[in-house]
């Protein structure tokens, strides 16, 4: 059965984390006069990236790992859920641009950033990620073998960050997307992960073998467990973009007046 005082602590894991929070208070702590002299301490920003590789961190080390590999679907869908909207989200909303500008800023790297950071690129690799990986033997495969359901969560969270990217972009060189264009990037991709969604809720099949023949821990057989992981993807999916989706009209909106009052 699930241990819930067993939290993950292996070197990749909390070594990453830790590096990477070590990174970040490097930068923006002593290098700060060098990448942005004048600059205050970004207080608002860091308590966000630091956000984000806590909901890292208690999507994949915390006990949920354990029932989302070996019981339950619909846990493991959550975990999922966590790593691509406020695991992502907050990472990039945590990044002064005075950090990713000595990348994004250099000429030799710019052909690429700016055919990574297109909308449609962005938009395509993120439903193209998704999807592929949740296939029930890739899926499957990632349950079985440890490094490769490292490689899926990594690869999530990459494309999860591309997909925020046109709406959150720290860079002044590879700046978000206007209002108007967002608002429509925004319902593109949930309908580009409809397929998805419906694969999964409304399947007679069960999809993936893991959870088929795995102890029923709860109310719900694996019929059950299914729906739900599917319900939670599309929901928690809708609406999080349907709140990205009025916090643009309204600063659209917002712009707009501001712009007419200027008249």
């Amino acid at each position: 059965m699930i241990d819930w005082t067993h939290w993950h602590n292996e070197p990749f894991l909390t070594g990453g984390l830790i590096f990477l929070g070590w990174l970040y208070a490097i930068l923006t702590g002593p290098w700060r006069s060098r990448l942005a002299p004048g600059q205050p301490y970004p207080r608002t920003k860091a308590i966000r990236f630091y956000g984000a590789l806590a909901c890292f961190y208690l999507a994949v080390g915390s006990p949920l790992d354990q029932y989302a590999e070996r019981y339950l679907l619909s846990a493991h869908m959550l975990q999922h859920q966590i790593i691509m909207y406020p695991a992502a989200i907050l990472f990039l909303l945590g990044l002064p641009d005075w950090i990713v500008s000595p990348v994004t800023g250099r000429k030799s790297l710019h052909t690429l950033f700016r055919i990574m950071t297109n909308p449609l690129v962005c938009g395509a690799l993120f439903v193209s990620v998704i999807t592929a990986w949740h296939l029930p033997f890739m899926y499957d495969w990632a349950l079985q073998n440890r490094p490769i359901h490292i490689i899926e969560h990594f690869m999530m969270f990459g494309v999860s960050l591309l997909y925020w990217w046109p709406l959150l972009s720290p860079s002044k060189e590879f700046p978000p997307m206007s209002y108007a264009a967002q608002m429509l990037y925004l319902p593109g991709l949930i309908i580009g992960m409809t397929p998805l969604f419906a694969y999964i809720t409304f399947s007679t099949d069960i999809l993936y073998p893991t959870y088929e023949f795995a102890p029923r821990i709860s109310g719900l057989d694996a019929a059950g467990d299914q729906l739900l992981a599917g319900c939670m993807m599309e929901l928690i999916g809708m609406a999080v973009s349907m709140t990205a989706f009025a916090t643009c009209f309204y600063r659209w909106y917002q712009a707009g007046e501001a712009a007419g009052q200027k008249k």
